[in-house]
């Protein structure tokens, strides 16, 4: 049985865990936070224009064959994941994610990656924090991690010699996959992205990611901007294309809240490039949201927000009269369009599986244990959806609600409060 997951020429993955061997180490209290929110300017390219990253050219080939002939590829989706102050929720986060792989089940079954949606170290994005916060608790995580940066992974420290994004760049956009001195002794080597705007692409989907750098509501310039309204012109339309950046357009929290200069970018980009993209992917809000957005001809846009990966202070949503949402919401309607929030969890962290296949994503969100709970708990299934990306609307889906009758969720039925929905929290998938 091998011990390190490999991919093609030098990546390696994750190792196999250890039977009984599961700790969690506290991190050590690393001092208090320091912000300093204006905007950086981005580094070099590691790569050439476009700034494209095929998932064939990390992945060994028997998977991406086994991809290819069932027409269905799985992946882990999370972000707001580094530990800083308490390692256990990121550590639990990590098992939860490890319990997702099933070694009876073929690759397109198994998620084939974790994609972060910013986040990945704290406070500062420091090269020193990179083992604790990224390669030892994802030591087990046995297949490759790609990564948007956060405003926290920008966010350097101007009196320690460092520049913005020194160990995001270094760790997710090398230019070779090498083991690097702060993975210590893990067996993971660097991701190969070619930039910190960059496109994964998949023979399912294809995933363009967006730097939203430092300041609070994100800040995109050009020549971002004219790069993604590219990406948005030439790439194939026959599969589905998400966006993902760290700053969500639309949230429903009391922390930060949405953008509303992200959904202006967006939008202006999408109307110059006469396409929009299927669904928004986004984290820096410390919960998990599934909201959507309702164009007057009744397409609909899934903007998920999935930033409960790790990091210990969780967000919570916002309350109607001391009271906690009901979903279905309506947070906006305005120029002939209505935004929804359709189901949420912000009591515990959790990490969202996402399926594609040639007509639809579908979505499953589960909570893991808090530390105080026993870790026995596992996984819980809280939400579970489907989407039809070329009609451009949900599709029922299978699970039964509360009173028993199948869940719509261009309908929902009312979840119970903290966001448990559909049906009685599944077992642990272990």
């Amino acid at each position: 049985m091998k011990d390190n997951y490999r991919g093609t020429d030098n990546h390696t993955f994750g190792r196999r865990r250890p039977i009984l061997l599961g700790h969690f180490p506290v991190s050590l209290d690393s001092g208090a936070e320091h912000r300093d929110v204006k905007y950086r300017a981005l580094p070099d390219p590691t790569g050439s224009p476009p700034f494209r990253l095929a998932l064939d050219t990390i992945l060994g080939a028997d998977e991406m064959k086994t991809i290819a002939d069932k027409r269905r590829l799985t992946f882990h989706l999370n972000g707001d994941m580094g530990g800083i102050k308490d390692a256990v929720p990121q550590e639990l986060v990590a098992k939860g994610m490890e319990k997702s792989f099933d070694p009876s089940a073929d690759a397109s079954v198994n998620p084939s990656f974790l994609y972060i949606t910013g986040d990945c170290v704290y406070f500062n994005g420091q090269i020193s924090e990179y083992y604790r916060q990224f390669y030892e608790p994802y030591e087990f995580y046995p297949r490759p991690i790609f990564a948007v940066a956060g405003n926290h992974d920008g966010e350097n420290l101007d009196d320690d010699g460092s520049k913005s994004l020194d160990g995001f760049m270094r760790n997710f956009c090398a230019p070779q996959a090498v083991h690097l001195p702060e993975a210590l002794d893990s067996h993971r080597t660097a991701m190969v992205q070619p930039n910190v705007f960059w496109t994964l692409t998949t023979p399912l989907f294809n995933i363009v990611g967006l730097y939203s750098n430092v300041p609070e509501g994100g800040q995109i310039k050009q020549p971002q901007i004219d790069w993604y309204v590219e990406e948005l012109k030439s790439l194939p339309t026959d599969v589905p294309l998400f966006t993902a950046l760290h700053h969500p357009p639309y949230s429903a929290d009391d922390h930060h809240s949405g953008s509303k200069r992200m959904i202006e970018i967006l939008d202006a980009a999408a109307e110059q490039a006469g396409r929009s993209p299927d669904m928004i992917l986004a984290g820096h809000v410390h919960n998990y949201q599934r909201i959507s957005r309702t164009a007057a001809n009744g397409d609909v846009t899934p903007y998920l927000v999935t930033g409960a990966g790790g990091y210990h202070n969780l967000h919570h949503v916002l309350k109607v009269n001391h009271q906690a949402m009901i979903p279905p919401v309506v947070l906006d309607r305005s120029d002939g369009q209505e935004v929804t929030l359709h189901s949420y969890m912000d009591d515990h962290h959790g990490f969202l599986v996402l399926t594609v296949t040639p007509d639809r994503v579908v979505g499953d969100y589960y909570q893991v244990p808090r530390p105080q709970e026993p870790f026995s708990k596992g996984n819980q299934l809280v939400d579970h959806w489907e989407f039809d990306w070329k009609a451009k609307k949900w599709l029922t889906n299978d699970l039964s609600g509360p009173t028993g009758n199948t869940l719509d969720p261009a309908e929902p039925v009312p979840m119970a409060p903290h966001g448990r929905s559909h049906k009685p929290a599944e077992p642990d998938l272990a």
